[in-house]
């Protein structure tokens, strides 16, 4: 472990990322799939918040109009923006290739249970149906947008810290992140909306806004963290300063 007082001052105008050997990266890993996988399934719930409706147009304005993925997902693109960060693009589209890959695991484990006979005495068996049963449009929503956001968010994170080196950190997981939701929500709300029940294109548009806007805040919210926990990964990866 790197001590803070024996750290390398960072030159910033080197381009540096850490090598993804390390339990550092592991754990983020780890955390990364199982932010994905959660959020698969609290998404089919749909939730609408406030009472009443207020229509301009076409365009439902109130009551909002949102998944239970909400909650969770923004870790996502925060995590994504750490690994993006510290570790380089190679490391990032491991992680996404990763997340996808337990998604896709976790629905087909989800599908084969529900087709198999239930026991005579299980009462949930309409349970279990209508809540995983949506999965599977979940996940293909989901892994639709996620790769295309993800991609996105790590790609236009790396090709700016090419630009400013260490300088910037704020700008770029502002922007990288600001692409890759647009997209992801964008897809992820094409493919979902039926499966929770959203049928006009006044509520898909709230759900659409409504979803960039709280996934883009709640990362915004976190901005001081994320920093934080990047600035500590650094000094902490032997390799970062290498060389």
């Amino acid at each position: 472990m790197t001590d803070m007082s024996t750290a390398p001052s960072p030159n910033h105008d080197a381009v540096r990322f850490a090598a993804r050997g390390s339990s550092h990266f592991d754990l983020l890993l780890a955390m990364f799939c199982v932010v994905i996988v959660i959020s698969n399934v609290v998404a089919t719930k749909a939730v609408e918040v406030g009472s009443g409706q207020v229509l301009l147009g076409p365009v439902q304005l109130w009551p909002l109009v949102l998944d239970g993925g909400v909650v969770l997902f923004p870790l996502a693109y925060v995590l994504g923006d750490v690994i993006a960060e510290v570790y380089g693009l190679r490391a990032a589209r491991r992680a996404i290739l990763a997340g996808f890959a337990a998604a896709v695991l976790a629905a087909g484990t989800f599908f084969v249970v529900e087709l198999l006979p239930a026991a005579s005495w299980y009462e949930n068996e309409a349970a279990y149906s209508a809540v995983l049963g949506p999965v599977s449009q979940i996940v293909l929503a989901s892994v639709a947008g996620y790769l295309a956001g993800q991609f996105l968010n790590s790609w236009v994170l790396v090709r700016m810290k090419q630009r400013s080196a260490e300088r910037r950190l704020v700008a770029r997981l502002v922007g990288s992140t600001g692409v890759g939701e647009v997209a992801d929500t964008l897809i992820f709300c094409a493919i979902a909306a039926s499966a929770i029940g959203v049928t006009t294109f006044g509520a898909f548009l709230n759900y659409f806004v409504m979803g960039v806007l709280l996934k883009v805040g709640v990362e915004l919210a976190l901005m001081p963290l994320t920093v934080r926990v990047i600035a500590w990964l650094k000094r902490r990866e032997p390799s970062y300063y290498a060389g």
